[in-house]
């Protein structure tokens, strides 16, 4: 049975995110390098939002490249920039196609200026399209985005734009920045590691986690819907107990 068709449509995440984890793993048990295994993770992103757009989730984040990745050796940080680069103007006529608005989160301003000139042309040709969001996560940490955002309340309290006393978790959201996003439902990771990595903390405060052996260069379709029907397995309380949610 196709496993779209067990899905409740009804029932499908708002936001799913996704910590893309296994390239390397998976290149060096074919005997290559990284960078092998990099290239060959865009059949996955590929695969995951189609299958997302079909069963009309409306927002898939990718951690793409995190804060901490800079810290990797400057010949694969710079194969991943060209990777970026490249993948974004090939899949620009499948995003208009699809109907697929990119966006981005991030301190995109530390990626290399023609990564920033291409990312930002997809993002504007992209900005009428209402299928699904799309958002790469790219030098992102979310230690940092929240304290970015403290900072910039913090100076809206001085300058009295914002009362101190009205401070609440709709002020934190709206200097986040997701904040143009449905908080997140659903968050897969790849690989059988089992960890967050520092990925939208607060956004995930009541999200489910899937975590699946499946390398990410070998994710396909029907591991995502894999997730869904999981997700859609489990009883999300928010709090509450059983017997609130059922009544």
């Amino acid at each position: 049975m196709d496993k779209k068709l067990r899905i409740d449509l009804q029932k499908v995440p708002k936001h799913v995110a996704i910590i893309m984890d296994g390239n390397g793993r998976w290149a060096k048990g074919k005997g290559m390098s990284r960078i092998f295994g990099h290239r060959n993770a865009l059949t996955a992103v590929r695969e995951s939002v189609k299958a997302a757009s079909q069963i009309n989730v409306e927002a898939i984040t990718l951690y793409t490249f995190s804060t901490e990745n800079w810290n990797r050796p400057k010949l694969e940080i710079d194969a991943l920039m060209s990777l970026l680069i490249n993948s974004l103007k090939k899949e620009l006529p499948d995003f208009m196609k699809n109907g697929v608005k990119v966006n981005s989160i991030g301190s995109t301003e530390h990626l290399p200026k023609n990564a920033q000139k291409v990312l930002n042309d997809v993002i504007f040709e992209t900005k009428n399209n209402t299928d699904i969001v799309l958002t790469f996560a790219l030098s992102y940490g979310s230690r940092e985005e929240i304290v970015n955002a403290i900072k910039n309340i913090s100076k809206k309290v001085v300058n009295k734009e914002i009362d101190i006393e009205k401070i609440d978790e709709k002020t934190i959201n709206n200097h986040l920045y997701t904040f143009n996003l449905p908080n997140v439902d659903l968050m897969i990771r790849t690989s059988g590691e089992q960890r967050i990595s520092n990925f939208l903390l607060w956004q995930m405060a009541y999200a489910e986690l899937y975590f699946t052996d499946v390398l990410w260069p070998d994710f396909r379709q029907e591991h995502f819907y894999d997730a869904i029907i999981e997700y859609q397995n489990r009883e999300r309380r928010f709090g509450k107990t059983s017997e609130q949610i059922t009544e």
